[in-house]
């Protein structure tokens, strides 16, 4: 009977690699509690009519990228392809407006969409977000864009471009909209196979192909910046005023579509360019979706969000950064009866005590533990025998002096403090 594998487009975090995920996240919380951002869990599935009605069922997320199963109840379930029309679902239904005016809300976690893994791309991938739902202002666009600037430069990336864009009002989009088919419209043979059917249904998409021809043939569609109504060119303008003021540099798009039908007014990205992420090197994106909500029952309200998919994040930091350092304070070995016994309880005193303890469980010979122990990263190891465990004794080793004491085990209970004190100055 063979071995079962990962399906295709998933993949295991491995420990090697957990400790850039938990950075991600360390950061991300610590930058976000401090702007008064609120964590926000909400359900791996919905009703697939969530998605259908809020990312809009002419997008591919829609009509090609979905897991969409019946369940038991013969109702039609969606594993969550993105994080917004779920936040949203939740804001409506348990009347977080209401309740609390503005939200300043942050998530976390698995999407799934069923498309060709690639580099930073799986089908089941994870993502950081955030949404403001209840202001209209252009200080919200301005605020979400700087605090995903803020995260990703404390996480030491460098030399990230961000491009931003206005979609307009939603009439301002059926004007451009219309002027983009009259455009597109005598190139139609001339287009991939996928702009093609998107020029009737979601002409906008085109501009965000792949393809060399259609984009050749894109490069000089109409912008919609000359389209957009008054309202939308001041905001556009307060977006980018607000954003010279804090100092963010940015680049005009005016194909910058965004993938999803629920955005208005602003539209960015911000862009990476390592090679290896290819056509794939947008690491955070987002927008405003000031019809979302209404869509999807709830009163008429404005938003404004992006999102950080963090497959494409990590393997940034994995070219740019150090790994993680260890935290681990102590290594401890034994060998023999008592001492193994003595081990487990002096490892849980230390826990206990705050310390961080790796107890090796292997009972081999002491050079092998010794070698696992240069290995741990950790600032000391404890050596346990039978003749310590005897005399109520540990031997203590300093790993990067390889200096070496023994001490009275209820000592080093017993001043935890200067323990602590002792381990800091040597990390």
């Amino acid at each position: 009977m063979g071995t079962i594998q990962a399906l295709r487009g998933t993949r295991d975090i491995l420990p090697s690699e957990v400790g850039y995920w938990q950075r991600v996240e360390s950061v991300a919380r610590e930058i976000l509690g401090k702007a008064a951002y609120q964590e926000i869990r909400t359900p791996i599935f919905e009703q697939t009519d969530l998605y259908e009605r809020g990312i809009g069922e002419a997008t591919d997320v829609v009509g090609k990228e979905m897991y969409t199963f019946k369940d038991r109840g013969d109702r039609s379930i969606t594993l969550r392809p993105e994080g917004t029309a779920g936040v949203a679902r939740s804001v409506i239904e348990q009347n977080l407006i209401a309740a609390g005016g503005v939200q300043r809300l942050w998530y976390t976690g698995p999407m799934f969409r069923y498309e060709r893994p690639g580099a930073g791309r799986q089908r089941q991938f994870h993502q950081l977000g955030v949404e403001v739902i209840g202001s209209g202002a252009a200080r919200a666009d301005a605020e979400v864009i700087a605090i995903a600037t803020d995260i990703l430069q404390t996480l030491g990336l460098r030399n990230l471009q961000l491009n931003i864009n206005s979609l307009g009002k939603q009439q301002d989009r059926q004007l451009y909209r219309q002027a983009l088919v009259d455009y597109l419209t005598p190139y139609k043979d001339e287009l991939d196979k996928d702009s093609q059917d998107r020029l009737t249904r979601n002409p906008m998409r085109i501009l965000d192909s792949k393809d060399k021809r259609t984009q050749e043939i894109a490069g000089d569609a109409p912008s919609i910046l000359d389209y957009l109504g008054d309202d939308s060119k001041r905001h556009f303008e307060q977006v980018k005023q607000l954003l010279s003021d804090l100092g963010i540099g940015y680049k005009i798009n005016p194909r910058l579509v965004r993938g999803l039908d629920y955005y208005t007014h602003t539209a960015f990205e911000i862009i990476s360019d390592a090679d290896n992420l290819g056509s794939q090197g947008t690491v955070c994106g987002g927008g405003r979706y000031d019809g979302l909500v209404a869509e999807l029952g709830g009163s008429d309200t404005p938003a404004v969000g992006w999102a950080i998919g963090l497959e494409r994040l990590i393997i940034l930091l994995q070219q740019t950064a150090n790994a993680p350092t260890s935290e681990l304070d102590f290594y401890l070995v034994s060998r023999g009866d008592r001492a193994e016994s003595l081990a487990l309880v002096l490892a849980q005193k230390l826990r206990g005590a705050g310390f961080s303890v790796e107890l090796d469980l292997s009972g081999s010979a002491f050079k092998k533990q010794f070698s696992r122990a240069d290995k741990s990263g950790a600032i000391a190891c404890l050596i346990l025998g039978d003749e310590e465990a005897a005399s109520q004794t540990v031997k203590l080793k300093w790993m990067a002096t390889k200096e070496q004491e023994a001490l009275a085990i209820a000592d080093l209970l017993d001043k935890t403090v200067e323990m602590r004190q002792q381990i800091d100055s040597r990390r």
